[in-house]
């Protein structure tokens, strides 16, 4: 292992920080390092790139080494920081969410080709509202509903909401599903819980620990979220309407099939980046 210069300078608390978040198995530990006393020192990544020898004033060098345990512990980073990037905007993160995935932006990208002139959208299980807001930042005309079982994360996604400057074309419920809704929506939006319940406990230590488990338990077999959402999309959506599911990897034949009994059709199921089919679209 490098040895690190003594010192107060961002170069040595980087350094340090680095070899102790290799020990708990950090892929990138510098990079995450750098995130984290940035955060703590009000500045950016790129400053401190700029600056190896800048001073670490003692109060921020006291909330990295707050952040740099936690880290180590395999709290998601995105908690500790309090934020995370989803389509080029910063959502406020908390532990009654879901992080934003890249891999979810496919969702907005099928929304997008699919209903680029939806006026009203849905997105059923919210989270941070990233789904949704993406949606509005891009359909300057349309108006949303966002609605998730947890009420920290409907304030949450509210919270984003007015972050963003889209607090006046949505709202956000605390409910299941969409049993209190009704009227018809041109694009409904969602990205269930589908990871097998058996599985949970092997997933890498940030999501297991610390991600909520309603928001990852599909049930046994990964599909009790679309079994309930199949009616509901069928009796809220809008003729000539689109739903976009976010699906786990290899699931896309058994809820397709789940949609059409519920007499939806498959008309795209798009893959995210890593070549895995993820956004299923489905109509009347």
């Amino acid at each position: 292992m490098t040895s690190c210069e003594p010192g107060e300078t961002v170069g040595a608390w980087l350094c340090q920080a680095g070899q102790v978040l290799r020990a708990a198995a950090i892929d990138t530990p510098r990079m995450e390092a750098r995130w984290m006393l940035a955060e703590a020192m009000g500045t950016t990544s790129e400053a401190l790139l700029r600056e190896p020898r800048a001073p670490v004033p003692p109060e921020a060098g006291a909330r990295f080494t707050a952040m740099l345990a936690r880290r180590a512990r395999r709290e998601p980073l995105a908690y500790i920081l309090g934020h995370a990037g989803f389509w080029g905007l910063d959502f406020a993160v908390s532990p009654a969410t879901l992080i934003p995935r890249a891999d979810s932006e496919t969702l907005v990208e099928a929304a997008l080709a699919h209903a680029p002139g939806a006026a009203r959208v849905l997105d059923l299980g919210t989270g941070t509202g990233c789904l949704l807001l993406a949606v509005l930042s891009e359909i300057p005309a349309a108006w949303g509903v966002g609605v998730d079982l947890r009420p920290g994360a409907a304030a949450l996604a509210a919270h984003n909401a007015a972050r963003l400057g889209l607090a006046g074309r949505s709202a956000f419920l605390a409910g299941e599903w969409a049993a209190a809704l009704s009227g018809c929506f041109d694009l409904i939006l969602s990205n269930p819980p589908y990871i097998e319940a058996a599985a949970i406990p092997a997933l890498m230590p940030e999501v297991a620990g610390h991600e909520p488990p309603s928001a990852l338990d599909g049930g046994a077999d990964g599909l009790d979220a679309y079994r309930a959402l199949a009616p509901q999309i069928a009796r809220l959506l809008a003729p000539g309407g689109v739903a976009v599911l976010e699906l786990g990897q290899g699931q896309g034949p058994d809820v397709s099939a789940l949609m059409a009994r519920a007499g939806l059709e498959t008309r795209e199921i798009r893959p995210d980046l890593g070549e895995i089919p993820r956004a299923m679209v489905v109509s009347r």
